[in-house]
């Protein structure tokens, strides 16, 4: 698979590292609610089909960066910065 870097351009996936859901909502740091941090941290969407993920070019810019690809496929529909 080939990954396109926004600062670099386009690389082979073994430069880079998956960062995990970029379209999961961060619990904010004054909430006490345990089981949003909870779910948060340890409870993880297995989507098939298109979804925004973060990854970072390890072996490249060290950028992290958000890339819209459909997990089904593994065809790359879009990123951003």
């Amino acid at each position: 698979m080939r990954v396109p870097c926004p600062h670099c351009g386009e690389r082979d996936v073994a430069e880079f590292r998956y960062g995990g859901d970029a379209s999961k909502m961060r619990p904010t740091h004054d909430t006490g609610d345990l089981k949003q941090w909870h779910d948060y941290k340890f409870v993880f969407d297995n989507p098939k089909g298109p979804h925004l993920e973060y990854w970072q070019h390890v072996y490249g810019c060290r950028q992290w960066f958000k890339l819209n690809r459909n997990t089904a496929t593994n065809e790359i529909i879009g990123g951003e910065k």
